[in-house]
């Protein structure tokens, strides 16, 4: 369950979680969480401070109280170290504080579910196949036939991202924001992402000089193609 009233980072949330073979269920308001975490259907509970209804402790507190361990990760811009030691204090599993990058939120919620016992199948429809190329997201790997491929974790979220928009161009600066977590793009001036392309068109494309499948898409990012 992702708790977050900001629609854009609640899809935002939904689609990187989804993207690793998790199911997601989004809840904008505090006061709706402890009703659908009691049905025991939920194995992480995502949770935002800045609620309405109820806030983030306050949410945390009424799950605790009530005995229910579900593991809690407070995603919140709330950084000061109060606020870091109430939210364990309360019973969080974790404290991340925003903005983050996907591999760095994607990594941490996978340590806390296997600590937990969570559930971490992939989800269906979680593998792509593009060219000679498939892509198994939940399992985290690629293969060219029965080759694997390695590829380091931003590699492969970079990856990723590609994919949520098959066919379609991603800006550089949308890439920034989801993969490396910078707060404002906008004013970074970096080619890492020109960089790390290069390394997966390295990995990836029969002939790195003429790509087939990451292409570029002048003077605003890169789409994978359709």
């Amino acid at each position: 369950m992702v708790v977050e009233d900001n629609a854009n980072l609640a899809l935002a949330l939904e689609r990187s979680l989804e993207s690793d073979g998790h199911r997601v269920q989004i809840v904008d308001r505090g006061d709706q969480v402890a009703d659908v975490v009691r049905g025991g259907d939920i194995d992480l509970v995502v949770l935002d401070l800045m609620l309405p209804g109820l806030d983030g402790f306050g949410v945390l507190r009424a799950l605790r109280e009530d005995g229910v361990d579900t593991p809690v990760l407070i995603l919140s811009a709330r950084g000061e170290d109060v606020d870091k030691v109430q939210g364990f204090r309360l019973g969080a599993d974790d404290y991340v504080v925003k903005p983050v990058g996907l591999v760095e939120l994607l990594l941490r919620v996978r340590a806390i579910l296997r600590r937990t016992g969570g559930v971490e199948a992939p989800a269906p429809g979680a593998r792509h196949t593009v060219g000679e190329l498939t892509i198994d997201v939940g399992a985290r790997t690629v293969h060219r036939g029965t080759t694997a491929i390695e590829t380091t974790p931003l590699e492969f979220a970079l990856l990723v991202r590609l994919l949520q928009n098959r066919g379609q161009a991603v800006s550089r600066e949308q890439l920034l924001a989801d993969v490396w977590g910078f707060p404002d793009p906008n004013r970074v001036r970096t080619r890492t992402i020109d960089t790390h392309i290069a390394t997966l068109r390295a990995k990836l494309e029969s002939d790195p000089t003429a790509p087939r499948l990451i292409l570029t898409v002048r003077k605003v990012g890169y789409r994978i193609d359709a």
